[in-house]
């Protein structure tokens, strides 16, 4: 079969432009010399940039009649071994040269806006270091944002106040809602407590208190203050009566006091965006800065609100600020208390403030302190107390890993019974290998009955081999004008055996203090498991009394220590169980006549 010049051979279903289907020769398509000669003269439009794509198929085919895209024309212009370069209409140029403009200009916009904003910045920084403006505090994040040579401005101009590198910083950095400043003396603590209220006195809806425990010992916060407030913002007016600073901004900040659990009340109603107590630890409970903090709130949402507290180790509140900040996880780390509040504490040592700790002076001064001291004031140690009654008691020497007891060795427990108060069981086993008396385990609860008391006993008492014998307090035996039964008698009444305590508190001492001696095996006669933590916490900080140094402070916490005298003082036996068993045995078949056996 002959095909005719200019027929194609038919390959899908689509029609090529320019093209029909062939009635004569079967599987071709016929050439439409009209089409092709309009298909040539645009796509030449096309090469000579006179169309665009789309101009030249659209005008392509309302002359042939017959549907083409401007990718339809683009493919065939390349099938020619072409590649036209694609041309916009004029409309199109102008739209697209529109479009270019606009994005040259908000970029220059925005390369403006960066620069006013940028001058602004500095203006303003210079401005504050250098004239007396409303404010002139420049935080890091400012000097940050401007340019050296106004960073070399500020370092040549006056500087009020610039925290020490460190702790310091650290502190009026911290933004966890309750943090402590705390450790050795000298760490430059008090005078960050007065700079930190600073950070929103710009704003109207600030209210800041700083508190102490008396009144003189304001006296040097306020001098201090009366330093710095006005420098750092011009015309703030201090108020003597009401110790109260009224800054330009309407903000305040009041110094105030707290020498009883009840001066709290004082703050009832009032609310507060920043609370910060210097020395907390002179508080003996923590009701009163727990109460301080639902007094902690503010309208502005640009505020946020903050605890605030510094100390040194030792004094009355030692123990529940220990508890409250540094126990619960590492120095420096901010941690989630259990009412909910982010915290952290942050460590201070002489060496962070360089003011002080240069010459040395001051260092040899605290040098020169009786050692409990030198320990707190000097190295910071939260784990030593004021005129502890056991100085001699090391957490690293008398606690101990809990270990397998042996099942024979003797167990003994002594209880202090206490219903306003914490009643307290210590468990204790000896070693029969040298004596050593060890705590392994401690109940310490309040408002608990006899019944409850025991119950709770004997459960405890499941995983020891037998019910253990021990001594209870004298006064839960007694008879207090009632004919019903005694703390004791339920007690015993429960199967627990015991008997009434030795409460010399002289001798009892005494014995600790025994017992507490490092031996020259280098092992001590009493250790305690680490799963005791009020027992070592009372040995740790329970404080002579200050009428008779013979004896402790019997106003301390002092339920796992009295439980721990009494059972020392039961004398309890080095010999093991199964030594006692077989020693009774061979008591009862004893003959009392030798010659008969009988």
């Amino acid at each position: 079969m002959v095909v005719p010049e200019g027929y194609i051979k038919k390959k899908g279903s689509t029609i090529p432009f320019g093209y029909r289907l062939s009635n004569s020769t079967k599987g071709y398509l016929a050439p439409i010399p009209e089409q092709l000669s309009l298909l040539q003269k645009y796509i030449n439009s096309v090469l000579a940039e006179e169309l665009s794509l789309r101009e030249a198929s659209a005008s392509l085919s309302i002359e042939a009649e017959r549907k083409i895209s401007h990718v339809g024309l683009s493919k065939l212009v390349q099938k020619q071994n072409l590649t036209p370069k694609y041309r916009y209409s004029k409309e199109q140029k102008r739209k697209n040269e529109l479009a270019k403009q606009k994005k040259e200009l908000a970029k220059a916009k925005k390369k403006v806006a960066y620069k006013e904003a940028k001058l602004k910045a500095e203006e303003l920084v210079i401005k504050k270091a250098t004239e007396q403006t409303p404010s002139n505090i420049v935080t890091e994040e400012e000097l940050e944002q401007v340019a050296p040579s106004v960073q070399e401005i500020i370092k040549d101009s006056k500087v009020i106040f610039h925290p020490n590198e460190g702790p310091q910083t650290d502190f009026l950095a911290a933004d966890e809602k309750d943090v402590l400043y705390g450790g050795a003396a000298g760490g430059g603590k008090s005078y960050a407590m007065i700079i930190d209220p600073l950070r929103y006195c710009h704003k109207k809806a600030h209210r800041a208190l700083i508190l102490r425990r008396s009144m003189p010992e304001l006296r040097e916060m306020i001098d201090k203050s009366r330093e710095l407030y006005p420098q750092a913002f011009p015309g703030a007016k201090f108020r003597e009566v009401e110790k109260l600073w009224n800054f330009p901004s309407g903000a305040k900040v009041e110094f105030g006091f707290l020498e009883r659990d009840a001066d709290v009340y004082r703050y009832q109603g009032q609310a507060y965006s920043w609370i910060g107590f210097d020395e907390i630890t002179h508080l003996p409970t923590e009701f009163s800065w727990n109460y301080l903090a639902s007094r902690l709130r503010t309208t502005d949402p640009e505020i946020k609100t903050y605890l605030r507290c510094t100390a040194n180790p030792g004094g009355v509140g030692s123990h529940w600020v220990k508890n409250r900040y540094i126990l619960p996880a590492e120095h420096n780390s901010s941690f989630l208390g259990k009412d909910g509040l982010t915290r952290k504490f942050i460590p201070a040592k002489l060496a962070d403030n360089p003011y002080l700790a240069e010459d040395g002076v001051y260092e040899q001064m605290l040098k020169s302190l009786p050692p409990t001291q030198r320990q707190q004031l000097l190295e910071g140690n939260w784990d030593v107390a004021e005129g502890a009654a056991f100085t001699e008691f090391e957490p690293l020497v008398h606690v101990i890993t809990p270990f397998e007891l042996p099942l024979h060795w003797e167990r003994v427990k002594g209880i202090d019974y206490g219903y306003a108060s914490e009643s307290c069981c210590l468990w204790g086993i000896m070693d029969i290998n040298d004596g050593t008396l060890i705590i392994y385990r401690e109940l310490y609860k309040k408002g608990l009955t006899g019944e409850e008391l025991g119950s709770i006993i004997t459960d405890m008492e499941l995983e020891d081999p037998y019910s253990v014998s021990g001594v209870l307090d004298t006064a839960a035996w007694a008879r207090t004008g009632t004919t019903g039964p005694t703390v004791g008698e339920s007690l015993v009444r429960q199967g627990h055996k015991l008997r009434p305590a030795d409460k010399n508190r002289i001798q009892g001492k005494i014995q600790i203090h025994e017992f507490l001696k490092v031996q020259e095996n280098g092992r001590p006669k009493l250790q305690i498991f680490n799963t005791c933590p009020n027992l070592i916490r009372e040995l740790q900080s329970i404080p002579l009394s200050k009428t008779n140094p013979e004896d402790v402070d019997t106003h301390a916490s002092d339920h796992a220590y009295d439980a721990l005298r009494y059972m020392i003082m039961s004398r309890p036996r080095m010999v093991s169980t199964f030594d006692r068993l077989r020693g009774l045995k061979r008591d009862i078949h004893q003959p009392s006549d030798s010659t008969f056996g009988y």
